[in-house]
């Protein structure tokens, strides 16, 4: 991307002064970590000392460096180093334009904690100045042809090495960004999160990535469940935090059932939250509590088993006479059935019709968990750390999401995944090459409404209580926004989307009323500069951006030529 109106010839001319001038600002904007960018301790983590940088400033100081470093590499050496400057251009606008994002947010940060722009020290005004003329000099300098470093050859001891730095990163961020209590921390940290993954997009390195741990799968896998598992280690017995991290793994297991329906055969549910409900009510209604309505209490595993049926029965239920519909009217359709769900819990309480629910106040005890003789509701002490209820109930949620990607996984390799594909493509043409539409359609909205369902059943107990004003449409609004903003028919893309937007309200509730017009900002920026999601395929890629002739020739090499014909063809066999 160029300033508009600077012509190839005038940049071309200026591109080496432009070099020096960028070289220059991310040598100052690093200096500028030393220096006091706040009048007040209260603002970020303490950015008030002179010589003495905090973590925030040091990450800063990091991606200063980082800059000239880049456009040291993207000069024409003579040797064959210079060969590999493809790309570097890419990741220096891009991390000009990051660190330029970062400094205004840090400006934005300081005045709202300490009341004004006044507040604001010189430190954060020469790093904001840097970063400006960064901006402004990284948009002189030309740039030819396309990242290569995403087709880097290495050794796989150092594609397995890379793996595990990038999960023992993943899980700093996941502890850094949960242990802040400063919101203007938390998201100033984020940011810095974004820019670090803008910048190995725009450098190809997150290609390379990518092709390394599809090259070593197994390894990824292995190397991401430890680090998840691991995870509840490094809270210190955190109660708090743990609750978060329960919740995001609720919302990501229930993001990934909605994945089958809006990812994969691209049917638009806008009413999935009930099947998420539907399960936790049949959990707190079996739990064989003083407040639970039945007085059967079989084996959680059954519950389970059970609450996922019930929630697929209301999928083939609702999706039997309306999935001959699609698009607008089956979203509306959805959308009535998500209000009809929550009406008829609150109507369940013994008047207007069977006391199921006890009505709007729900089932306020559920009770804890206890399988095989484990008490999910005590403290424990494993390796003379405490693991506290929330993490008790982690380990189990983190158990059922890796069965649940599993199964996607299956799904998405499978014959059935293909003809899902198929159908979300062009449903008329798989239709003519033989696809059983509507049967598909119907085992998509089936099967995503039982993982729901026995996400659900787990969530009951993890809430201690549930009531009907729990699963109402903003919530299934959020997951169906995890499904887009992660990347539709990816695992990590809903993972990471459904993470951010379970952990973001939990961290910005100061600005509470202000939350809704943050998410739909997020929404348009995102629908702007990355439609296909943050984690996409590389058909959804295609498919968005079919100008990119480096993209078609990736894909043709990996899918084959003629991949749409190539799914319908294996989903109608």
């Amino acid at each position: 991307m160029s300033l508009p109106g600077i012509p190839v010839a005038i940049r071309r001319r200026y591109g080496p002064v432009a070099r020096i001038v960028t070289i220059a600002c991310g040598v100052i904007i690093a200096a500028s970590a030393y220096l006091p960018w706040a009048y007040g301790s209260d603002a970020l983590d303490n950015v008030t000392y002179v010589g003495g940088p905090s973590f925030i400033q040091f990450i800063a100081l990091g991606m200063g460096l980082v800059l000239p470093a880049l456009v040291v590499c993207s000069i024409r050496w003579p040797a064959g180093f210079g060969r590999t400057r493809v790309g570097w251009i890419r990741g220096a606008r891009a991390l000009a334009t990051g660190l330029l994002i970062i400094f205004v947010v840090i400006a934005g940060a300081i005045s709202v904690q300490l009341g004004g722009t006044i507040n604001i020290n010189y430190g954060a005004w020469v790093g904001l100045a840097a970063a400006l003329i960064g901006f402004v000099a990284t948009r002189f300098l030309v740039q030819e042809g396309a990242p290569t470093v995403n087709r880097l050859k290495t050794p796989g001891w150092l594609s397995i090495l890379a793996i595990a730095v990038v999960m023992l990163v993943m899980l700093f961020v996941a502890y850094y960004a949960l242990d802040q209590s400063n919101p203007g921390t938390f998201v100033t940290f984020i940011v810095y999160t974004g820019v670090g993954v803008a910048v190995l997009l725009r450098t190809g390195a997150l290609g390379w990535l990518t092709a390394a741990t599809g090259a070593h799968r197994r390894v990824m896998l292995l190397a991401a469940f430890l680090v998840a598992f691991l995870f509840p280690f490094t809270q210190g017995g955190s109660d708090a935090n743990m609750s978060i991290a329960a919740q995001v793994l609720v919302f990501a297991a229930t993001a990934m059932g909605l994945n089958i329906v809006v990812g994969l055969a691209g049917l638009l549910d806008l009413g999935y939250i009930a099947f998420l409900g539907s399960g936790a009510f049949v959990a707190a209604m079996l739990s064989g509590t003083a407040m639970a309505t039945f007085d059967v209490h079989p084996p959680f595993i059954v519950t389970m088993l059970l609450s996922g049926c019930v929630a697929a029965t209301l999928g083939l239920v609702i999706g039997s006479p309306t999935l001959r519909v699609s698009g607008d009217y089956l979203a509306i359709i959805t959308l009535a059935f998500g209000e009809i769900f929550r009406l008829s819990m609150n109507n369940l309480d013994g008047s207007d019709g069977p006391d199921l629910t006890h009505g709007s106040r729900g089932i306020s005890d559920t009770g804890d968990l206890n399988l095989f003789g484990f008490d999910f509701g005590a403290t424990h002490t494993i390796a003379g750390i405490e693991i506290g209820r929330f993490a008790n109930y982690y380990f189990i949620l983190l158990i059922w999401l890796a069965i649940v990607i599993l199964i996607f996984s299956r799904l998405n390799n499978s014959r059935i995944g293909r003809g899902w594909v198929a159908i979300r493509e062009d449903e008329k043409a798989a239709e003519a090459m033989g696809v059983n539409v509507f049967g598909l359609k119907l085992l998509a909205f089936a099967s995503g409404a039982f993982l729901a369902g026995v996400a659900g059943s787990i969530k009951a107990h993890v809430d201690i209580s549930v009531t009907p004003d729990s699963y109402v449409f903003l919530q299934s609004s959020f997951l169906l926004a995890a499904v887009v903003l992660g990347g539709m028919g990816t695992v990590l893309g809903v993972l990471i989307g459904a993470t951010l937007l379970q952990l973001m309200p939990e961290k910005l509730r100061f600005v509470n009323e202000y939350r809704l017009m943050f998410f739909g900002l997020l929404l348009v920026v995102m629908m702007r500069f990355r439609p296909e999601g943050i984690i996409a395929s590389e058909r959804r890629q295609l498919e968005f951006h079919d100008e990119d002739e480096e993209l078609a020739e990736r894909l043709d090499d990996n899918l084959g030529p003629s991949t749409g014909a190539v799914a319908v063809e294996g989903a109608s066999r």
